[in-house]
């Protein structure tokens, strides 16, 4: 930016001495201030290049599969960083496949000698068992966006030389390449540029390595496996967890919904995670959370890669980061010979169209008012709250489904408007017709609804508006 400076013609008194004593003290002192922090940023980017080169030529590799050329291939090989002071900046949108891996001594071929001695199965490090978690995560620069869609570990799937089966069985028969394919073409196609499976024993690690997370248990949860060693002990609330604590929430799946409940569960910590981790500090310490988790982690992405998606986080607006799941039904009693998520072919295409950037030849989804289903969640925190004047409101504008639906998270201060299957579009037209609110893309809300209303404290300062307007 140009500043000009002009000086006035005619009547002009010269600026007395001190003046221009002060001014030059404070434009030099403005000068040193930039100085530093000029070289306060050099300083934090040549201490974390020079820690990443360091992890890089001294630690095990991220890569710890030997992939041959045919399952390379099936990822997209082509750069995603740029190169020299840009090594920290992504060049182009990029989709990464994400897996959690729960591995048991039973699931592979030849499990750690000291695991077969203790009387029951614990978790072990490995990549070779089924993919618990499974998360498809967009990165696009371009649109300033970054979008993570969780696809069902009981997905029903159709896997290349093998039957219909769930997804997650997928990563035991063909490891990330086939596991790749079979997302792919679950998801109308979409191309996958790199692939991340990180073993349930990192995530803990990872987790107390970013100093634990703070979120909101929705219920007592109280679940114990002798057989596994796995015992779950959390009382509802507000409250700070450690790695092994958020593992107990992020498995914790014996409810109605199942493991569906536990993605919304799942999508809850890790905007948690992001809120409190993704900031400047976060990337300068990446050289030594790696270390902790690296034999945890397999991937094909370089460290200076995940260096440029993790810096790409920190400069993403929290409104852009949205969290999707697979849409989709569990299957009817007898429908299968086993138990799957079946995914709606529709819902699927307009999602991907909309997020992903794939095209289809199917017909977009209606999205007019009358055509959607709205579930109205009491989120205020209080007994009784009078939910009556909204679905009137909403009647009146043509939302025709509108239905009250439990609530189990956290008591809001301001009412969240979830697009419950990624349509946006239509939940910031009903934000806008309220004129209160806040739009969240993310599958927590209602699973049988397109838009759920959680609806918080700011409401009860609006009713009497609401009430009102809809008096005869």
């Amino acid at each position: 930016m140009t500043i000009q400076r002009t000086s006035a013609q005619g009547n002009y008194s010269a600026p007395r001495n001190d003046s221009i004593d002060n001014n030059t003290q404070n434009h030099k002192s403005g000068r040193w201030l930039w100085f530093w922090v000029g070289m306060s940023g050099i300083a934090m980017v040549s201490a974390t290049a020079g820690a990443l080169l360091a992890v890089s030529l001294t630690s095990t590799p991220l890569l710890q599969t030997n992939l041959s050329p045919d399952e390379a291939a099936v990822f997209d090989g082509d750069r995603i960083s740029g190169s020299g002071l840009r090594f920290s900046e992504l060049t182009r949108p990029v989709n990464i496949l994400m897996m959690g891996m729960s591995v048991l001594p039973q699931d592979i071929q030849h499990p750690p000698s000291e695991s077969l001695k203790l009387g029951y199965h614990p978790q072990v490090n490995s990549f070779d068992g089924l993919a618990d978690v499974m998360l498809l995560m967009r990165f696009d620069p371009e649109k300033k966006k970054l979008v993570m869609l969780s696809i069902p570990r009981d997905t029903r799937a159709r896997i290349e030389g093998h039957n219909a089966k769930k997804i997650n069985a997928t990563n035991v028969l063909g490891g990330p390449a086939l596991t790749a394919k079979t997302v792919s073409n679950v998801l109308d196609g979409v191309g996958i540029d790199r692939y991340i499976r990180i073993n349930v024993l990192g995530v803990a690690k990872l987790i107390d390595a970013l100093g634990g997370v703070t979120v909101y248990v929705p219920k007592d949860m109280k679940y114990k496996d002798e057989s596994q060693h796995l015992f779950i002990n959390l009382k509802a609330g507000k409250q700070h967890l450690n790695g092994d604590q958020a593992l107990q929430l992020l498995r914790f799946r014996h409810d109605e919904n199942g493991d569906i409940g536990r993605i919304q569960r799942q999508q809850m910590v890790m905007r948690a995670l992001m809120d409190q981790s993704l900031n400047p500090a976060t990337v300068t310490q990446l050289p030594k959370i790696l270390n902790v988790v690296k034999d945890n982690i397999d991937t094909n992405l370089t460290v200076e890669e995940l260096l440029a998606l993790v810096g790409y986080g920190v400069r993403t607006n929290r409104s852009n980061m949205q969290m999707m799941m697979l849409p989709g039904r569990f299957s009817q009693p007898g429908e299968f010979e086993a138990s799957y998520w079946v995914p709606d072919k529709k819902r699927v295409s307009s999602m991907m169209g909309q997020h992903f950037e794939v095209k289809s030849e199917l017909i977009p989804l209606s999205t007019e008012p009358g055509s959607l289903h709205v579930a109205i969640q009491d989120s205020t925190g209080s007994q009784n709250t009078n939910l009556r004047p909204l679905i009137k409101v909403l009647q009146k504008a043509g939302y025709n489904n509108v239905y009250i639906a439990k609530s189990w998270g956290e008591p809001l201060e301001v009412t969240h408007i979830v697009a419950q299957q990624g349509d946006g579009n239509s939940a910031e037209s009903i934000r806008n017709f309220l004129g209160f609110g806040e739009v969240r893309v993310e599958s927590t809300g209602n699973l049988g609804s397109d838009i759920s209303i959680q609806v918080g404290k700011d409401w009860l300062e609006k009713v009497r508006n609401l009430e009102n307007t809809v008096a005869p």
